[in-house]
């Protein structure tokens, strides 16, 4: 009786580790910001805690896809070994039935309590990042991140679609945010577990093409992501809080670029993947904050 009571709560862990729970925060974290952004007025509680439950639903269900997708290469890494997946703790029907639950249910509840607008640009993300990315272009490419990143970049697109219905340039400006921060952001990952994926097998850009050459590219991006930040405020659609914050934090990351790019460490590389992930979230909390501060009257 001791055993099985133990043996639950550490399935359901394993379970809910295949979802890649932070990375599906950010992701929720992103489209409720789009939620916000996307109507002058507060939205219905009840439509963001649908649309919410939704998109993190077919998030969870698309991680799980990846992990069962990538159990060998999982199993050749030391981050990711002890992933059910790659133990075979879970085997490849469940966890199939697993995601199939997750995303069938995420998919109902997007079409019956949100807008099938949402449901099917949630289910294309779905389908870009565990089939196109994950089985098409990460073992084949060394631009895996970047190509594919479109896929993890929507979730604003997904908010702003679940309160208007739409999805104007605004929320693509925000998609596009996302997209070019998600290079710097993986590619500083993949420079202090460059060991782990010479082992994977996977062409990332640091095998590939060096060190020396992902360090240039993490700087270029940055600088990018500075610039494009800027956008929100050139097009209207934020006020100088938000500009006074996309220019300190984008100066920040292209500071710790290019520390990063005139002398390495493993210890410089995980504290800019670190910041990245922080970088991202007070940028769209700035972005909300200025939005509400532009329609006080």
């Amino acid at each position: 009786m001791i055993s099985t009571t133990a043996a639950t709560p550490g399935l359901l862990r394993q379970y809910l580790v295949l979802t890649k729970p932070r990375v599906t925060q950010l992701a929720v974290f992103c489209a409720v910001i789009g939620m916000y952004l996307a109507t002058p007025e507060l939205p219905d509680l009840r439509l963001v805690l649908a649309a919410t439950v939704g998109i993190w639903l077919l998030a969870a269900a698309a991680f799980a896809m990846n992990c069962l997708i990538e159990q060998q290469v999982d199993a050749r890494m030391q981050r990711t070994a002890q992933r059910a997946t790659a133990t075979g703790s879970i085997s490849t029907a469940q966890v199939l039935g697993f995601s199939g639950v997750l995303g069938a249910t995420g998919m109902v509840v997007l079409y019956q309590w949100v807008n099938p607008l949402t449901m099917w640009l949630t289910f294309a993300t779905f389908v870009g990042y565990a089939v196109i990315y994950t089985i098409i272009l990460k073992p084949r490419t060394p631009q895996n991140i970047v190509i594919g990143g479109l896929s993890g970049a929507m979730p604003p697109a997904l908010g702003w679609a679940a309160v208007a219905d739409a999805v104007p340039g605004e929320a693509w400006l925000l998609v596009l945010i996302i997209f070019i921060w998600t290079p710097p952001h993986f590619w500083a990952l993949a420079l202090y577990r460059t060991k782990d994926y010479a082992n994977s097998g996977l062409p990332m850009l640091p095998i590939t093409h060096g060190e020396k050459f992902t360090r240039l590219h993490i700087l270029l991006y940055s600088i990018a992501l500075l610039a494009t930040t800027l956008l929100p405020y050139i097009v209207g659609m934020s006020g100088l809080l938000y500009l006074g914050t996309a220019v300190a934090l984008g100066l920040i990351f292209v500071g710790f670029a290019f520390k990063l790019y005139r002398v390495y460490s493993d210890e410089l590389a995980r504290k800019l993947f670190r910041f990245s992930i922080l970088y991202l979230s007070l940028l769209f909390a700035a972005l909300l904050a200025d939005h509400w501060l532009l329609m006080v009257p």
